[in-house]
């Protein structure tokens, strides 16, 4: 596992976009900053000294500043601590003298947390979670939903008869797919390709292919798709519209590094395509 090191480097910094594929004009957070200072209010029980406490005093609070105060951000000691193998511990393990930390920013939506060390400073472990940069490298990307070929909104199709289900795939529908975003100096990557695409048929099953399926020829007859096939046993009738009404959901699964943290990970999306299918039965007549 890489594990996440601290850098100072990356407390206080403007988020703007290294390079993205694919994207509208803009980029990543285009026009916005994003400034992060961290101060905590002197005492043992300041994060990394062993207390429970969220501490945080105001930026700008000593040395009689008049200039306006930047929102701080305030570390609490979580109580209990996380089971020893949950990614909150950064790749850190029980035995090493440190804890982990839930941090909140006024400034940044949601909370993340940090671990950080007995005894050291706050301000010494990074602000900026590299995953959220990720994040906003993953938003410039242009990741669509599958391009569904088959089941056809004009198709007629038979009951107890192989049907063949795929995609036509293309870099915006299946990647991969990079960008990147850059923040406090610090710079995290990510790539982005469709992992699985989950197809509800709309008769209360479901499928999951591992790619985009293969294109059905009449070379093939009866024959079960090869990797992405359903079978109808019932007609679609008495559903509305005469139709089953089923989804064709993709995956994306980003893969982020950042190099000058030693760290990365992996993080999912989905996009979705609703598709209709009419399924009828043979009638024979004697």
């Amino acid at each position: 596992m890489l594990r996440r090191a601290a850098a100072a480097a990356v407390l206080a910094g403007v988020l703007v976009p290294a390079a993205h594929a694919d994207g509208p004009s803009g980029g990543i957070c285009k026009g916005a900053t994003m400034f992060v200072q961290v101060c905590a209010s002197d005492g043992a029980s300041a994060p990394g000294a062993g207390g429970n406490g969220a501490q945080a005093a105001p930026a700008g609070a000593s040395g009689g500043s008049s200039g306006p105060s930047t929102p701080s951000c305030t570390y609490t000691r979580l109580d209990p601590q996380p089971p020893a193998e949950n990614m909150f511990w950064k790749g850190h393990d029980r035995s090493e003298k440190g804890a982990v930390y839930g941090v909140n920013c006024p400034d940044q939506q949601g909370a993340r947390t940090v671990w950080i060390a007995d005894g050291q400073a706050p301000d010494a472990a990074p602000v900026i979670d590299p995953e959220a940069v990720a994040r906003k490298a993953a938003a410039s990307m242009r990741l669509e939903p599958p391009k569904v070929a088959s089941p056809r909104a004009a198709g007629t199709y038979v009951v107890g008869m192989p049907m063949w289900m795929w995609a036509t795939p293309s870099p915006p529908t299946f990647g991969p797919v990079s960008a990147s975003a850059t923040a406090g100096g610090v710079t995290v990557t990510a790539t982005a390709k469709v992992t699985r695409v989950r197809w509800a048929m709309g008769d209360g099953t479901t499928v999951t292919c591992r790619g985009p399926g293969t294109p059905y020829r009449q070379s093939r007859g009866k024959a079960m798709s090869p990797d992405c096939g359903h079978l109808y046993e019932q007609p679609s009738y008495e559903q509305p519209g005469g139709r089953f009404k089923g989804t064709a959901t993709a995956t994306w699964t980003i893969t982020w590094t950042a190099p000058a943290l030693n760290d990365g990970g992996t993080f999912t999306e989905t996009r979705t395509t609703p598709f209709t299918a009419a399924v009828h039965e043979v009638q024979v007549v004697n």
